[in-house]
């Protein structure tokens, strides 16, 4: 990445919304499906020492008596371009000393402080991913790289005092490409060497190109490092319990499995059975909710430690009957649409009250703010208004009765990822130059980073 790139990137207004001395919203060969990379356990952590504490309680968004807000979620939004030609910007950590990192798909990790960003460091052995250009009218459903890169981004809660971030990207090897997570300190002599790899997990399996390679990573209520695997491409991956594929993981920060996970094979799996979990979050009572690409139907599910979510088995209305598989608590199916869900936050700011409490979902083909309400059984619904839609059918999961809103149709293009910042604003990131976007998008200033607020 050139120097005038990156002053095309300049961040437009972020040093007006005063993130300097905020904490971070959760505070402190072809692959044989019988040979398994994930066997890569945690490695030397470089010196540091990345150990918290584990008491959910503490967590800033604790709050065990939490309900559903009634209204619906419809209302007018306000969005502030703060960053422009991005290329496939992929996921966003807020730090607690007022720092931004943020990945792009195509192999960095840029740093916003002070009013500037900058390039922070490139993963030395990150695969070559491409993009199209902004404004380009090009339609190529797999660019270089195919759906992989670089792409989850996490600090570590005590962030610079602990100077990791950890990035989930695909690598090279010396036979087939993996997936990573990988721990870096942007402060080193050597910043893209990894000071400490925690897991692996292929890339593709049975395919010619890398597909399906998750790949969410969030520091939850319990500061235990969650992350979002693909199945590669090959669904049987996600049954087994051995492969990292198609899971969703939980560990401490040097990569141990955390405790209380109940997996019956590697200890790093929480749940099993996904197909390609883009998305995570937790509601206030610490619980966590993860939204999952179809083959349609799409899914919200809410998770718990030791569960299979059934796929390769199960995704269509009829296919969980008689099974012990985890059924979703929203599903597109009702729908008849595909909303290709990616990176989501349970909402708990300010700064748009309407959307308080409620599950914010990124959608890509569907091109729109998806909010999902998650109202307890039994508890009074909220209204439907104009675009409100309940998944209430009986197959679902009867725990919660989602309504699902949209917002901003058609009005950013593919929102890849929001997050809650910890001035309360949301912020969201495009994937219009992935070459899946719809008229009229890529513009000229895509990708962009944007702040969100109600009108």
């Amino acid at each position: 990445m050139d120097p005038d790139t990156l002053s095309r990137r300049t961040l437009l207004a972020l040093s007006a919304v005063g993130l300097a001395g905020c904490s971070a919203p959760d505070d402190p060969s072809e692959t044989d499906p019988g040979t398994d990379p994930s066997s890569s356990g945690p490695t030397d952590s470089g010196g540091y020492d990345p150990s918290l504490d584990h008491d959910e309680t503490a967590w800033k968004g604790y709050d065990p008596e939490w309900s559903a807000p009634t209204s619906a979620a419809e209302t007018e939004l306000e969005t502030e371009v703060l960053a422009e030609q991005l290329e496939i910007p992929w996921d966003l950590s807020f730090t607690g000393n007022g720092e931004l990192f943020l990945t792009e798909r195509t192999g960095q990790v840029l740093r916003y402080a002070d009013g500037e960003i900058s390039l922070s460091f490139k993963p030395a052995d990150a695969i070559p991913a491409g993009s199209v250009e902004p404004g380009s009218d090009e339609d190529s459903w797999f660019v270089e790289g195919g759906e992989g890169g670089t792409m989850g981004v996490e600090a570590h809660p005590n962030y610079p005092d602990v100077p990791l971030v950890y990035v989930y990207y695909t690598a090279t090897t010396d036979e087939e490409p993996v997936v990573r997570l990988a721990a870096f300190d942007p402060g080193s002599e050597q910043p893209g060497e990894p000071v400490s790899v925690l897991a692996e997990s292929p890339a593709r399996a049975g395919t010619r190109t890398n597909i399906h390679n998750g790949g969410r990573l969030r520091f939850g209520p319990a500061n235990y490092l969650w992350v979002t695997t693909g199945d590669a491409g090959n669904g049987d991956l996600a049954a087994d319990p051995e492969n990292l594929a198609g899971k969703v993981l939980r560990m401490t920060p040097d990569g141990e499995g955390a405790p209380g996970n109940e997996s019956p094979g590697d200890p790093r799996i929480f749940t099993m059975g996904h197909r390609n979990v883009q998305g995570l979050s937790w509601l206030p009572d610490a619980t966590p909710v993860a939204d999952e690409h179809g083959p349609g139907p799409d899914e919200v599910n809410v998770l718990e430690a030791g569960g299979n979510y059934g796929w390769p088995e199960a995704r269509q209305p009829g296919e969980y009957e008689g099974t012990d598989y985890h059924r979703p608590v929203a599903s597109s199916a009702l729908v008849s649409a595909t909303w290709a869900p990616s990176g989501s936050s349970f909402y708990q700011g300010d700064a748009a009250p309407t959307l308080q409490n409620r599950l914010l979902v990124g959608a890509l083909i569907n091109q729109r703010l998806k909010s999902f309400t998650l109202t307890p059984a039994g508890e009074e619904l909220p209204e439907l208004g104009e675009t409100g839609k309940r998944h209430d059918a009986d197959w679902l999961d009867d725990e919660y009765t989602v309504t699902s809103h949209d917002l901003l149709v058609n009005e950013l293009g593919r929102i890849r990822h929001v997050e809650e910042g910890p001035d309360g604003a949301l912020y969201a990131i495009t994937s219009n130059r992935d070459g899946r976007a719809n008229e009229p998008f890529p513009r000229e200033i895509d990708d962009v980073l944007v702040r969100i607020t109600e009108a």
